[in-house]
């Protein structure tokens, strides 16, 4: 995903992406220790698309909060 489509969402579709990748990462990370993961640099990237997700939110956290002030 493009960090220029995620600084498009909202709020509450950020969230559901970050809960999506998380749920991801966790099916990733079952396949490597059944030995089942095909592409083991899968993990590095849902990892970073996780601290994307996150720091657009917090972007967006800001925003608002500085609005609000």
């Amino acid at each position: 995903m493009d960090l220029k489509e995620l600084r498009q969402m909202t709020g509450a579709e950020l969230a559901e992406k970050a809960k999506q990748l998380s749920q991801e990462l966790f099916n990733l990370r079952f396949q490597l220790g059944t030995g089942r993961l095909e592409n083991p640099m899968q993990i590095r990237k849902t990892k970073r698309s996780i601290a994307q997700v996150k720091t657009v939110q917090r972007e967006v956290g800001q925003a608002e909060h500085k609005k609000a002030s």
